[in-house]
């Protein structure tokens, strides 16, 4: 007979390695995962964001090129990978790493040149940090071989975000587009060739007579960014669940050998 599923072991990491056997591992290197070819366009990435940031306070064309760049190698990255069949754990977390610290330090910038809207910044990068870094803790403690792995059972958003190349390029893609036009909207003054005064709204008729290309980019992208946040808070909040059924799944666990030996004892 079958044992409740909350007495049930979480599936096995695909990987067990005791951490000095990997140390050893890769100091002797048989085969070196830090010059895979998709490792090296993540090493580029790190470089070209590194490069951004350094000109975001005082070139704001070069800093968009190289920032854009950087992006737009994230979706090539894993493409490598996979054709190559060089994937690896250390890839994965590099290219979320570089994802994070660079949309972060852009978020910033943004803190600084929006003061008004410093709180609601400071709040995103909050977000997309224990987003991940719970999506990620989560999956490792239930033995999944990548975070993007997630069945449909588990949550269909992210199932279709995760699962859904187009969708995953697209959504990151509008994110990181809508903080870039906020970024030149701070540089450029050149209206949009088109009256939009006719447009009645409060509070943004005055908005729309006087828009910029970057603005008029921030205001296409914005929802995009919308939705990438309401993922975030969904991956956090399925990670949470997930973590605390490991929990209570672990203290069952325990409870049913301490109950065995008791047992045995008697």
């Amino acid at each position: 007979m079958s044992q409740p599923s909350a007495h049930r072991r979480r599936p096995e990491s695909i990987s067990h390695v005791d951490a000095k056997e990997a140390v050893d591992l890769a100091t002797a290197q048989p085969e070196n995962v830090f010059l895979f070819a998709p490792n090296l366009i993540g090493y580029t990435r790190v470089i070209l964001a590194a490069v951004s940031l350094h000109l975001m306070s005082y070139h704001p064309v070069y800093c968009t090129i190289t920032y854009s760049m950087s992006c737009l190698l994230d979706a090539v990255d894993g493409q490598v990978a996979r054709a190559r069949g060089e994937t690896s754990k250390f890839g994965a977390v590099l290219d979320m790493v570089t994802d994070r610290c660079t949309t972060s330090c852009l978020l910033c910038y943004l803190a600084i040149a929006y003061p008004t809207w410093a709180i609601l910044f400071q709040f995103l990068i909050a977000l997309d940090f224990s987003s991940h870094y719970m999506h990620m803790y989560s999956s490792l403690a239930t033995g999944s071989a990548s975070h993007k792995k997630v069945t449909s059972d588990v949550s269909r958003i992210l199932w279709l975000y995760y699962n859904d190349a187009r969708t995953l390029f697209l959504v990151c893609a509008g994110n990181e587009l809508f903080f870039v036009a906020l970024y030149v909207a701070k540089w450029t003054t050149a209206p949009v060739p088109v009256n939009l005064s006719w447009i009645s709204l409060p509070y943004f008729g005055h908005f729309l007579a006087n828009l910029t290309y970057a603005e008029a980019v921030a205001c296409l992208t914005g929802p995009v960014c919308l939705l990438k946040n309401i993922i975030n808070v969904v991956q956090l909040w399925k990670a949470s669940k997930i973590l605390v059924g490991v929990d209570l799944a672990e203290r069952a666990e325990a409870r049913r050998v301490k109950a065995e030996g008791k047992m045995k004892a008697i």
